[in-house]
């Protein structure tokens, strides 16, 4: 094999490399490939967030005479800032060659000249020192092994779950003489809800305590994840029994509590029925671990009565890990392939 020449991204570069890698590894990869792009300076705004880009990135390209056989990409996360997202992708026939090797070195170098908004611990200052980077990998595949002998850790295990129709049978929510799908503790609850997008920010914080996120005000909650632009398409939730603010010998004069929420997101049009909905269910943090199990369970057994849902669990949620983990066991529901989340 000629020596290989490296340079940056060019427009067309991806048309030419799918040729030469064929179908993507996984789900990872697949998203990965969307991230090669021109490299991109991004930009803040006055008031701290990304700018119009918003991403600041990195990208290379290994020719072999002429011929692009390899690429990697650094790039920024404004939710996520104490890393840089990595990824590595080499032809089959030129692996195993240090063409991966050094295009990590080159990204690595890149990643260094990053500007102090691009990546930094959260709430501190950048501190000048070299940029950690992080990448998502196939559980057990080359991609692991590659990170593995280049000094990545795991840092988070996760995987999709398809939970089958029935799987869970529903509680008594409420007075215990109506089945949840009438309960006064169960509300359809518009995505704009500054109540739902303050519990939604703080969950998904709480849960990614591993990669810590930037700071998720109701705002910036809202956008990410339950905005039309984020594809969210409906949310239900699991409330406390109605509470009175005058004590319990007065009639409830208000909405009990948020316990836990399941936010659909709308996906391709299909006539199957038995198509799974993609959903993002989590509860209120400040639930103890046992209540936070159930709350969990009894909304998901509501949402998975009749239709197949699909759930994006991450180790780290962990009262929906314990819900889920024994209807994969039991064959009630179907775990996909793990993926890994890996940083140095």
């Amino acid at each position: 094999m000629a020596e290989l020449t490296y340079r940056p991204w060019r427009e067309g570069d991806d048309q030419l490399l799918v040729q030469v890698w064929g179908d993507a590894e996984g789900a990872a990869a697949e998203q990965f490939r969307g991230a090669f792009a021109p490299d991109s300076e991004g930009g803040q705004d006055p008031d701290g967030g990304s700018g119009s880009h918003g991403i600041w990135r990195r990208c290379v390209v290994a020719e072999d005479q002429g011929i692009p056989v390899a690429a990697g990409v650094v790039f920024s996360s404004p939710l996520h800032p104490q890393r840089l997202w990595a990824y590595v992708e080499v032809a089959r026939d030129h692996r195993r060659a240090g063409v991966g090797s050094e295009l990590l070195r080159r990204l690595r170098a890149a990643a260094a000249a990053a500007p102090s908004w691009a990546v930094h611990s959260v709430g501190q200052a950048h501190d000048g020192a070299a940029p950690r980077l992080r990448s998502r990998v196939p559980a057990g595949g080359a991609g692991a092994a590659f990170a593995a002998a280049r000094g990545f850790g795991e840092l988070q295990r996760s995987r999709h779950v398809v939970v089958r129709p029935g799987a869970l049978r529903l509680s008594a929510l409420g007075d215990g003489s109506q089945g949840s799908e009438s309960s006064p503790l169960v509300e359809d609850l518009a995505t704009g809800s500054v109540e739902l997008s303050d519990t939604v920010g703080r969950y998904y914080t709480e849960v990614h305590a591993w990669d810590p996120p930037a700071p998720l005000g109701v705002g910036r909650a809202q956008q990410l994840f339950l905005s039309d632009a984020a594809g969210a398409h409906g949310a239900v939730v699991l409330r406390e029994p109605p509470a009175s603010a005058f004590g319990s010998g007065v009639a409830p004069s208000r909405k009990g509590r948020l316990r836990a929420f399941a936010v659909s997101y709308a996906g391709p049009a299909t006539a199957l029925a038995e198509e799974p909905s993609e959903v993002f269910l989590g509860h209120e943090p400040r639930l103890s671990p046992e209540e936070a199990r159930d709350a969990v369970r009894d909304l998901l057994a509501l949402i998975a009565y009749q239709h197949p849902v699909r759930l994006e669990v991450d180790d780290a949620m962990t009262a929906l890990t314990a819900v889920v983990g024994p209807l994969v066991a039991a064959g009630s529901a179907e775990a996909g392939p793990e993926t890994i989340v890996v940083g140095d």
